[in-house]
């Protein structure tokens, strides 16, 4: 099978999209099909891997280091109709995403849509009036799900989101999956040593985006709560974004600022050591639709303290891999001091946690699924 996978976000873009297309890439071509990125430039992007092909882009105003698409060039499009592609996947509903559409309704091909984000949430990047954005981001989004072959929700209560809204095509909830090879449990003295932290000091982690969405001032202000009580803790928060500046600001603030370090973005492949150094991941997000990185953490044998919110709490099983509390900064802090504190029932946990990732988050599971949305979707489509 020849696929071809539009996405606004991609390497060296770090995110959950960019993490979500590539390992369907990688998965699919292990598997034995050919798959195609159809993707913006980025400055600086390292040489791609092959059948990668990049539109022209803008700088986004709001974001500098993320690009917009231009999403028409003939020559893209001379390549695209010539490779004949089986199923056309779309990850996003604006501008590579209605190319991808066109791309399809002209080759009489299937047109399959992932909806990855709550669009609605990243209204503040737009700078227009919130509450008007906020309802074109919903409506636009709706209406591409409702004219696509297929739709793919990352989880659960996002297919019941998409139903209530009135989108009646199929949606399979099709997580991303995580290589359970590579995110897996290590020896944490040696992952500390690696990274310069101290053998014996707890470590509390958080692994995503630094933007407003993530709320992750709640992590800093539960970790000043943490560091109370466990005056020896220590949290690491690796990645980037545009509230970095302010949040490291923020955090030079706070008295327990010297135990607070920050890592900066890490390439995806580069993660698990992050996560092996961890006594428990902490995840403030209250927007996630699927929450990756809580998978990621369960792989590697890591208990998560996160909000109780949609995503979130289809990966954290509360009270069993980790627990689910309000998003308040009170609340996540007490939580993982719980954890901290009780050595034998992290460990459970962190068991258990990587017991339900081997059983629910592997890439095969995610591929499987995949490709069994592609061929119905195909097969209802039927042939040209």
């Amino acid at each position: 099978m020849r696929v071809a996978l539009f996405t606004n976000n991609y390497l060296p873009f770090c995110g959950g999209v960019t993490v979500s297309v590539e390992t369907l890439r990688r998965g699919l071509e292990a598997c034995g099909h050919e798959a195609w990125v159809f993707a913006p430039r980025f400055p600086g992007a390292p040489d791609d891997p092959a059948r990668v092909v990049r539109y022209p882009s803008l700088p986004a105003p709001t974001y500098p280091e993320f690009s917009l698409a231009v999403p028409f060039s003939r020559r893209i499009g001379r390549l695209a109709r010539a490779l004949d592609f089986d199923v056309i996947h779309a990850h996003h509903p604006f501008l590579l995403g209605p190319a991808a559409r066109r791309l399809a309704r002209a080759a009489g091909r299937p047109i399959v849509f992932t909806y990855h984000t709550r669009y609605d949430k990243y209204a503040h990047y737009v700078p227009l009036r919130r509450g008007v954005v906020e309802a074109a981001a919903v409506q636009l989004s709706t209406r591409f799900a409702a004219r696509a072959d297929a739709v793919v929700a990352p989880s659960a209560v996002l297919r019941h989101e998409l139903r209530a809204r009135g989108v009646r095509v199929p949606i399979a909830v099709v997580p991303t999956g995580v290589d359970l090879d590579r995110f897996r449990p290590g020896e944490v003295g040696a992952a500390r040593e690696g990274l310069g932290l101290p053998a014996g000091e707890p470590v509390v982690l958080y692994v995503g985006r630094l933007d407003r969405e993530k709320s992750v001032d709640r992590v800093l202000a539960a970790f000043e709560r943490i560091a109370g009580t466990v005056p020896a803790a220590r949290l690491v928060l690796v990645g980037h974004g545009t509230q970095a500046a302010r949040l490291r600001e923020t955090a030079g603030r706070l008295a327990t600022s010297r135990r607070i370090v920050f890592m900066g973005v890490q390439p995806h492949d580069a993660l698990p050591r992050y996560y092996r150094t961890a006594d428990v991941f902490l995840f403030a997000s209250e927007t996630e639709t699927q929450g990756l990185v809580l998978a990621e953490a369960a792989a590697c044998g890591v208990p998560a303290v996160a909000a109780t919110a949609p995503g979130s709490d289809e990966v954290v099983r509360d009270g069993e891999t980790g627990l689910l509390t309000k998003g308040d900064p009170t609340a996540l802090a007490e939580a993982a001091i719980g954890l901290l504190l009780d050595t034998n029932r992290r460990r459970a946990m962190g068991e258990r946690a990587r017991a339900v990732a081997e059983q629910e988050f592997g890439v095969g599971l995610q591929i499987e699924r995949t490709l069994a949305v592609y061929a119905e979707a195909a097969a209802r489509l039927g042939p040209r």
